[in-house]
């Protein structure tokens, strides 16, 4: 890859008071001259801010590198085509969803701040050693975070770990195995975790949108659940489990999650607020007139009244919502109450949350992790609260392995639907003992496909590089020192 990085050149007014109060407000920086900033510890916040909304800004992409493979979704009239080959299997590295400098942005944003906020103290006398640790806690998070989502869609990739160095500066990096990225990082997130804060922010915003320990807890703890660690991801739902003030939402108020967000559930959500010019992309992508992305036949077959689903808080009107026969929509980014009925106002379609991690997301992990050391009582337990507070009755599951794992990905369907989190959780399912549940997989990845389509993909994909995305035509041209996925060499 030619990691062409523009270092971020401020185009805000830098006089204007950092406050936790506007760290919403602040706008993200642009490009950056080293020499005419990094002065003063507003300066180091101003590029944290711009790390955060950056992120924030891939909400998007993140529903489809999260969805769009799996069997959740389906599309409609209006999706564009490279959508379309993503979901049929029709990948090839001129595909825009190969792609990845966004991510790269995010990250390089992130080393900017750990490289230059450390120097920032030494000229600003008024920056303490609390406030800087803090910062740096935040950016080790957010650059931790952006290199899983990378591994899990792209595999192996390079591992940028200092900032560029001068406006147009290039990295030509090979790629670094994704298995040893993650282990870098998780070692890393155990060590900055001490300076995370556990709720020192001044808003509700801020302990639910910026990397607090909670935060740190359950991305360690889904790092480890990929890397098979299960002992680690245990350890660390264990420690959000000690804070009382995470708890699963009742029943009746389930869909509080979603409006207004930030619910007593939310442990990690990127913040949007419409009124700030700050507006997800959810609700356009999923609402009656976008023709975009709708519910699948599986979920319908989970969620509907006319499949005589059984989800009376999860499914239609909360999840989905009908408006007429085969007429779907995903409700959870469209809708203001679970009534099927009430949809947010002009004001507010730009303001739902997307949520990266919640109190049911890490329990469900702890569960998953329980059940492959052949913890079932354990494990039972904890899919049985989620369950309950579902309203659909205990599980009854057999004492093995497959047999809860096939119930926690199922829960985690119902869950999690339409949040990103489906074809992850199937990848880690494919991935599990050398691949032993491979077939399984690849059943799942070929159901969308054309029919005339299907054997000859289904054989493809036994290789499992094919489960990841290319490397985009461009980087590849760019960067000799990149070698492209062997799956994708035609």
């Amino acid at each position: 890859m030619k990691l062409k990085v523009k270092i971020i050149i401020i185009t805000v007014l830098l006089s204007v008071q950092y406050s936790c109060n506007e760290w919403m407000e602040l706008i993200p920086p642009s490009e950056l001259i080293r020499e005419e900033f990094w002065k003063t510890k507003e300066d180091v916040n101003a590029v944290l801010m711009g790390a955060y909304q950056s992120f924030a800004s891939l909400d998007g992409s993140l529903f489809r590198y999260g969805e769009i493979r799996a069997d959740m979704i389906t599309y409609d009239n209006n999706l564009g085509n490279d959508e379309r080959d993503v979901m049929e299997g029709n990948i090839y590295a001129d595909n825009y969803m190969c792609n990845w400098s966004s991510f790269y942005r995010v990250i390089n944003y992130a080393n900017e701040i750990i490289k230059n906020a450390p120097l920032v103290q030494e000229i600003d006398n008024t920056y303490s050693d609390y406030e800087l640790q803090s910062v740096m806690a935040e950016a080790y998070f957010i650059r931790g975070l952006a290199y899983f989502y990378l591994v899990r869609i792209f595999k192996d990739v390079p591992f940028a770990l200092e900032p560029a160095e001068s406006d147009d500066a290039e990295f030509y990096l090979p790629k670094t195995d994704g298995d040893e990225i993650l282990q870098y990082i998780i070692d890393e997130l155990k060590q900055n975790r001490i300076y995370a804060t556990t709720d020192g922010y001044a808003t509700l915003e801020e302990v639910k949108g910026r990397a607090t320990k909670a935060a740190y807890d359950a991305l360690i703890a889904d790092i480890a659940l990929w890397l098979f660690d299960y002992e680690t991801c245990i350890e660390y739902v264990e420690k959000i489990q000690q804070n009382p003030e995470y708890t699963l939402m009742p029943s009746t108020k389930w869909f509080e999650i979603y409006y207004p967000g930030n619910s007593l559930e939310g442990i990690y959500e990127f913040q949007f607020d419409a009124n700030l010019n700050q507006s997800n992309s959810l609700y356009g992508m999923t609402n009656r007139y976008s023709y975009s992305y709708d519910p699948s036949a599986k979920a319908l077959e989970k969620f509907a009244f006319d499949y005589s689903s059984k989800e009376l808080y999860r499914g239609e009107d909360a999840s989905i919502k009908k408006y007429g026969e085969d007429d779907y929509i995903i409700w959870k980014y469209v809708g203001r109450i679970a009534d099927g009925n009430t949809v947010r106002t002009s004001s507010e379609t730009g303001s739902c949350n997307w949520i990266v991690y919640r109190y049911a997301d890490v329990l469900l992990m702890k569960a998953e992790a329980l059940s492959q050391l052949e913890r079932y009582n354990e494990a039972r337990q904890i899919l049985d609260l989620i369950r309950d507070r579902a309203d659909v009755g205990s599980s009854e599951i057999a004492n093995t392995k497959r047999s809860f794992e096939d119930a926690i990905l199922e829960e985690r369907c119902l869950e999690f639907a339409f949040e990103g989190k489906r074809w992850f959780d199937l990848l880690r399912m494919g991935r599990r003992n050398n691949y032993e549940r491979k077939a399984d997989l690849i059943e799942i990845i070929v159901e969308k496909v054309p029919s005339t389509q299907k054997r000859i993909l289904a054989s493809k994909l036994t290789n499992p590089l094919g489960w990841y995305m290319p490397i985009a035509e461009n980087e590849l041209e760019s960067n000799n020192a990149l070698v492209q996925n062997p799956y994708y060499k035609f």
